[in-house]
């Protein structure tokens, strides 16, 4: 028994913030960023919460699938902007797609949510808890980024993604995954408030505590040496090697890490999933964003090995490998 991707779906918001209209809010310009990052636009979300994108992606897959919302048994959403922390964004998800027989929770593993929840509800459908679930990425970063931080402010965008899990027979869906995190570096990247450790305050606000805080050199040099080692393993795992990879989708941090990992494990070129370009760093949706596009764009088809992959700051990386 396997658990097999049957949909894949996104959604973006419609504002689009272009490296040249970056220019007008700091001190950057299109030619540093694209240099530095790969990056060219990214889209944010104005007045939408993380939920509003999330659900729009889960109903993008569900009018891509046979199934209806009423039959979907569980919906897992990693993010790290929820709506609020009490309750779930899943639980906003499930009421606007009208999810109600399904159970539903988040996961906050960074980059590497959308591996890390597409992990745990491969193990609830293998296990036979479950016969379905819908797995979403979706972030709002725009609104925990400081817009006054030229580090920082041209890297994140907004966006959502998901995919339909269902069980299978078949020997197609989840092959391998493995997950990896480090607590010793915690302080690569965070947003130290709100939380119990730093309540919200007027302190907090004016130190720009509730932004997010990156030390880009350090996450840069770990990035491509641990994302090219946990892939080695997911793929020991399955039985395969790097040459069997049809597709390889990497979160979409930074195209120099892509092409580094690319080049370190021998895909460069056409087998690398590339749409930083265009969506900039969605944190847990740029995975699934990715695929969907790919999708779309009729570059992944039946019987393809595709290699999911990712790192998220502070500390977590994971890959898995899926026979599409």
């Amino acid at each position: 028994m396997r658990a097999k991707i049957t949909a894949t779906g996104s959604y973006l918001p419609r504002k689009v913030l272009s490296n040249v209209d970056l220019e007008k809010i700091v001190d950057t310009n299109d030619e540093w960023i694209k240099q530095r990052t790969g990056i060219e636009m990214r889209h944010i979300a104005e007045n939408e919460s993380t939920s509003e994108l999330a659900a729009k992606a889960a109903e993008d897959v569900l009018n891509k699938s046979a199934l209806s919302s009423s039959n979907i048994e569980l919906i897992i959403v990693a993010t790290v902007t929820p709506d609020q922390p009490l309750p779930a964004t899943a639980l906003f998800v499930q009421n606007k797609i009208g999810a109600y027989n399904a159970f539903a929770f988040d996961i906050n593993a960074a980059c590497s949510g959308f591996v890390y929840a597409l992990s745990i509800a491969n193990a609830y459908i293998v296990s036979g808890m479950v016969k379905n679930a819908i797995v979403i990425g979706a972030e709002t970063l725009s609104k925990i980024t400081d817009w006054t931080d030229r580090s920082t402010c041209v890297i994140f965008g907004d966006g959502a993604g998901a995919v339909l899990l269902e069980r299978t027979e078949e020997d197609k869906g989840i092959l391998s995954v493995v997950l990896h995190a480090d607590g010793r570096y915690t302080d690569l990247m965070m947003v130290p408030a709100p939380g119990s450790k730093m309540p919200c305050s007027k302190k907090a606000i004016e130190n720009g505590d509730i932004y997010i805080k990156m030390k880009g050199n350090e996450t840069f040099k770990m990035a491509i040496r641990s994302i090219a080692s946990v892939s080695k393993e997911a793929l020991d795992i399955a039985g395969m090697d790097f040459k069997d990879v049809d597709w390889m989708i990497s979160h979409q941090a930074n195209k120099r890490i892509i092409d580094g990992v690319a080049r370190r494990v021998g895909l460069e070129g056409e087998r690398s999933i590339i749409t930083i370009d265009k969506h900039a760093n969605t944190a847990a949706a740029t995975i699934p964003l990715a695929m969907d596009w790919a999708v779309e764009m009729g570059k992944i088809k039946e019987g393809d090995i595709v290699l999911l992959n990712s790192f998220g700051a502070s500390l977590t990386w994971s890959a898995a490998v899926v026979r599409w």
